[in-house]
């Protein structure tokens, strides 16, 4: 086969349409099973395929990065290093995006490599020719090349590379490109210093963090609300928050969102302040976070209850996450009826809002009841039946018939309500009281999408999963229950077909 390649290869060089040739080129090496690739290509040169790279037809080139594509995975990143690094780099300034992500992703794959990276660190137009990539029209592009300079800031070497030579400046130069361009610069510093302290240490040296720390207060809101985000991402890691902490961010933020009432275009960044503390309250305490920052969860119960679907819905899925811990169901109880407005509202859009919101109501509120086995404390098991009863009158009736709308989103959203009380003892004796509920969850027919009979199946694992269910259910139930879980999600029972003498 490698002599076949050879003289493909051959063939090629001496054509002036090659587009034949190539296609046969690409066929021969699609034929190799990929362990045996490298072998039959590690010998050859492929200088004559990276030349047509520079032509005006899309198609040739696109067949010319196909076969690259195939060759250069076979070959180790070493290999690439010492071989094709002046054709790599060529790449990287080429016209068209395929051509630059085939040299970026190989660069990638060369700065992961111990050998190989040495080779990449000390050939500093590769590395600047990467950097100016970030600026490239097409997004894609921009994407592999954070994704290579983020893994080569993985090492020391990597890391006094980019922040400790005139590399720096060609960051900087960059970011002036425009403010899409600078926003991909933070991505990348931002994904650089969640790796650890100490990047995050070069990435804080480099003035680039305070950089975008002070975007968060600059006069362009949708600069705000983009600036945001990144904190955020920032703060996903301890040694990020620590930095953020000492920074004065987290007041810096709380005060934002109590100014947010006199500005009349809070609407456009506010969202992103109130997911900002929302993520803290998880990772850090809720408690802490919401006794520090009372600004944060009285904001929230505020945009429950705001007309602006957007606000609702951002109010949602923070109220959900504060209610995922048994620490945030704490702290939300401790409010006393402020909540229990926000609950009921909650219960109303979940009845009769526009179905996102719905469906966002019902994913919160399902949040807000779920207990652990292992936290069913009497508190806490009266405190999620206390809430499921602010619901409404008839809570089971009413989310059952959620359950039976024509919208699997809807159906689903209902029956994880039902799932997240399936396994605390009062949410049994009220399914059980409920006439025909049994008969509702056993029943097949219902929910014929794959979500739907995913959902179901939930459902009854959830149930039996409880040390109470036998007892409270009854053993007849219970014996469906395990019959149903142990015919699976999928299981369609067989119909005797009867055939009548002289029927068509």
């Amino acid at each position: 086969m490698a002599a076949s390649i050879e003289s493909l290869l051959e063939e090629i060089s001496g054509v002036e349409d090659p587009l034949e040739e190539l296609q046969s080129l690409k066929t021969a090496l699609l034929s190799i099973p990929v362990s045996a690739l490298r072998d039959s290509v590690s010998g050859q040169r492929f200088d004559v395929i990276f030349s047509l790279l520079n032509s005006n037809q899309r198609a040739q080139v696109e067949l010319c990065v196909d076969i690259l594509e195939r060759i250069l995975m076979a070959l180790s990143p070493e290999h690439l290093a010492q071989n094709y690094r002046v054709e790599l780099q060529a790449g990287l300034n080429h016209p068209n995006e395929t051509v630059m992500i085939l040299a970026l992703t190989q660069i990638g794959r060369m700065v992961e490599h111990p050998n190989a990276v040495t080779e990449i660190l000390n050939n500093h137009d590769i590395l600047r020719a990467v950097i100016q990539c970030i600026a490239a029209e097409k997004m894609a592009v921009a994407k592999q090349a954070i994704q290579s300079l983020s893994k080569l800031s993985h090492s020391k070497p990597g890391l006094d590379k980019l922040f400790q030579s005139d590399l720096l400046k060609a960051m900087k130069d960059v970011m002036a490109t425009s403010d899409i361009v600078r926003y991909r610069i933070y991505e990348l510093v931002v994904e650089i210093s969640s790796v650890s302290p100490i990047s995050l240490g070069y990435c804080a040296n480099s003035s680039l963090i305070s950089q975008l720390i002070g975007e968060l207060t600059g006069d362009d809101v949708l600069t705000r609300a983009t600036a945001i985000e990144m904190v955020t991402s920032l703060a996903h890691s301890q040694h990020g928050r620590q930095y953020l902490s000492q920074q004065g961010i987290m007041d810096k933020i709380s005060n934002m969102i109590r100014g947010a009432d006199t500005d009349p275009f809070s609407s456009l960044y506010l969202p992103g302040l109130v997911k900002f503390f929302g993520n803290l309250a998880i990772m850090d305490s809720p408690q802490q976070v919401c006794e520090t920052y009372p600004a944060f969860q009285n904001k929230v119960f505020e945009m429950a209850l705001d007309p602006d679907p957007v606000m609702i819905g951002v109010a949602l899925d923070t109220l959900g996450l504060l209610g995922s811990t048994v620490e945030g169901k704490q702290v939300l109880q401790k409010t006393g009826e402020k909540f229990k407005a926000v609950l009921s509202r909650m219960s109303q859009l979940a009845s009769s809002g526009a179905t996102e919101l719905r469906v966002r109501s019902l994913d919160a509120i399902s949040q807000l009841l779920g207990l652990e086995s292992e936290q069913q404390t009497e508190d806490l098991l009266a405190l999620t039946e206390s809430w499921f009863h602010v619901l409404s009158k008839q809570p089971m009736d009413m989310i059952r018939d959620i359950s039976t709308q024509p919208f699997p989103e809807l159906h689903c959203g209902a029956l994880r309500i039902f799932t997240a009380i399936a396994t605390q003892p009062w949410g049994q004796k009220l399914m059980i009281r409920n006439p025909g509920f049994m008969e509702f969850i056993l029943d097949r027919s219902t929910g014929q999408t794959k979500e739907a009979k995913d959902a179901k199946f939930e459902l009854v694992g959830s149930l039996l999963s409880s040390s109470t269910s036998a007892e409270i259910l009854g053993s007849q139930n219970y014996i469906r229950l395990k019959t149903y879980l142990r015919e699976g999600p999928y299981y369609v029972s067989a119909v005797a077909s009867v055939s009548t003498e002289g029927a068509d």
